[in-house]
């Protein structure tokens, strides 16, 4: 088989194609998430620490001013973007959660998982020993 047959076979698998539209999924979901985070839910927090944008919290680490938005402040040096970092944190934190509740709703749609069958109870030695010499003696 050629190559490209190969990788044919390997591409029309039904896993990969999962894999592949989870992926495209994810991605879409997680720029909906960021929005939700970025324009819904950061704003008012942002209100609550004195009514400025939440991911232009930072700290300067080559001393100068914090009044300068951070973008501006990131190209005057270096700095410690904890806003950002919060606001991304928040973002994960979220999107693993609406994930989780998503998993959870598909397992209780798929119903309780199927028992596992019992396992057949073996046959002791001194009864396969004796029917060994049952045998024996039949012929």
């Amino acid at each position: 088989m050629s190559m490209m047959g190969e990788f044919k076979t390997f591409a029309m698998r039904g896993n990969v194609v999962d894999l592949a539209v989870g992926v495209i999924i994810g991605g879409a979901f997680g720029r909906i998430v960021d929005s939700l985070v970025k324009d819904v839910i950061m704003p008012p927090i942002g209100m609550l620490f004195g009514g400025l944008d939440f991911a232009n919290y930072y700290l300067p680490l080559n001393g100068q001013g914090t009044n300068l938005p951070l973008a501006e402040a990131q190209k005057a040096g270096a700095v410690l973007a904890y806003g950002n970092f919060l606001t991304i944190l928040l973002n994960f934190i979220l999107l693993a959660f609406v994930i989780f509740q998503m998993v959870r709703i598909v397992n209780r749609l798929r119903g309780p998982a199927p028992a596992p069958e019992p396992a057949k109870p073996s046959t002791p030695e001194d009864i396969v020993l004796l029917r060994e010499i049952r045998d024996s003696l039949k012929k």
